[in-house]
């Protein structure tokens, strides 16, 4: 029998933020010389602490929820999620249950539509470290990302493949680091991907009855390879007449399997309520007017726009910037190429293969038009003229002239470098080369 995988993603991206979400601590968990040190008794979950939300972390919600092309709730609020765990002092997360700032959203891949559900904000928990002190194994609680503000956006199942899904996450990070909103490091866990799988028979149209979710995975590749080894798994299950189980599953590399982690909890168990210490918000047209007149225009239409204008390639030219104000910058050195009658696609290309010494976002557009110009355009040399710094340049190199008669052909390219260092002017190579050898 012929299964079809049903896959919705949730994504979890800490923001950069000096601050943390609901207190004035540094955000900078990963740089921390030691743990505990950007604390208080807000993060800390101590009795008595009031929490006050960071309007910049809710900016950069309003602004990935506008260019995930979201619906914004103008009246949104914070709910208190409850569960138990060593890293969540409070024994509540404050998140977003039914009033997320931004909803209905979507994003184009290959394979289709993938409609966003929600885009909400909450805070980050603590980490937890396991180790060895004094030869006994042990659990240690560093808060330092206690409280760190993080983005989760949730898909809806419009994902029907590991490929869509490792697009759809990629597209994602791409538009966050556009944005300059999250550094978005996987290594770090600064971004996770989590993946729920199910499958339907082919000829069905339901949506399965359960539900298993691949939990922190953190690179796309991982993401790829985690739901194929998934959905062969459930094959197998269902193959055998059973249902698989409602859980959360781990994803282990090495084995390339996933593994049980607990079970699946729903929207119940951690029994919602609005936060009591924080208001609801309102966003007003003219603070989302604000936002808008910030947002820098999308990255893929951007990506396309340039292949018509400056004739660069989309898949070549989106590895050489990764923020918006990098592609300001790539914009007016293609602008500067265009006025000069030069080839933008030769000067990527130069570029991602080291060809052109370049300070990429820190040199003058105008600078890197110069150097282009200076290592590609062939300026005009009279064959009299060429001839006269040939016959120089060999008679100053006799041994080079000797090795070049008994064959060694790639003595060819020295001569050309010493005609050009006499020259001071690039002409083409071939030309050179038939000089050298009419001279011989």
């Amino acid at each position: 029998m012929r299964y079809k995988p049903i896959i919705g993603m949730e994504v979890h991206v800490e923001l950069k933020t000096l601050s943390k979400m609901f207190c004035g601590c540094k955000n900078d968990p990963f740089e921390a010389k030691k743990p505990n040190i950007y604390t208080c008794p807000v993060c800390l979950g101590l009795p008595g602490a009031l929490p006050v939300a960071n309007k910049k972390a809710i900016d950069w919600t309003l602004k990935l929820g506008l260019a995930l092309n979201c619906q914004i709730n103008y009246l949104s609020k914070f709910d208190r999620k409850h569960y138990f765990y060593p890293d969540l002092p409070k024994g509540y997360q404050i998140s977003q249950y039914d009033l997320p700032f931004c909803y209905n959203g979507f994003i184009k891949t290959n394979d289709g539509v993938v409609r966003i559900c929600r885009v909400h904000l909450e805070e980050d928990t603590g980490k937890l470290i396991h180790t060895t002190v004094n030869g006994e194994k042990v659990s240690l609680v560093d808060f330092n990302r206690s409280g760190v503000p993080l983005i989760e956006i949730v898909t809806e199942p419009d994902i029907y493949s590991s490929s869509q899904a490792k697009e759809y996450a990629k597209k994602l990070y791409q538009i966050i680091r556009y944005l300059d909103i999250s550094e978005a490091d996987m290594e770090k866990g600064q971004m996770r991907l989590e993946a729920n799988v199910s499958l339907i028979k082919e000829d069905s149209c339901q949506l399965p009855e359960y539900k298993v979710e691949l939990k922190n995975i953190n690179s796309f590749r991982f993401l790829e390879k985690a739901i194929n080894s998934e959905i062969k798994r459930q094959i197998e299950i269902l193959e055998k007449g059973k249902t698989p189980a409602q859980e959360t599953r781990g994803y282990n590399a090495e084995k390339n399997q996933t593994f049980s982690q607990r079970s699946k909890e729903e929207a119940q168990d951690y029994r919602y309520f609005p936060e009591p210490d924080i208001p609801p918000i309102k966003i007003t047209n003219q603070w989302l007017k604000a936002i808008k007149k910030e947002l820098p225009e999308d990255i893929f239409s951007r990506l396309l726009r340039w292949q018509k204008d400056y004739q660069v390639r989309s898949e070549f030219v989106e590895n050489l910037f990764e923020t918006s104000l990098q592609a300001d910058w790539l914009e007016k050195v293609f602008q500067n190429m265009r006025k000069a009658g030069l080839d933008s696609g030769k000067l990527v290309n130069l570029i991602l293969h080291k060809k052109i010494k370049v300070n990429l976002f820190q040199d003058q557009p105008e600078k890197l038009v110069d150097i282009f110009k200076k290592q590609t355009v062939i300026e005009d040399v009279s064959d009299d003229q060429l001839k006269g710094i040939v016959k120089q340049v060999l008679k100053e190199n006799p041994k080079a002239v000797e090795d070049y008669k008994k064959g060694k052909t790639t003595v060819i390219n020295f001569l050309y470098g010493q005609v050009l260092r006499v020259l001071k002017k690039k002409v083409e190579f071939e030309r050179v080369k038939k000089i050298i050898e009419k001279t011989n």
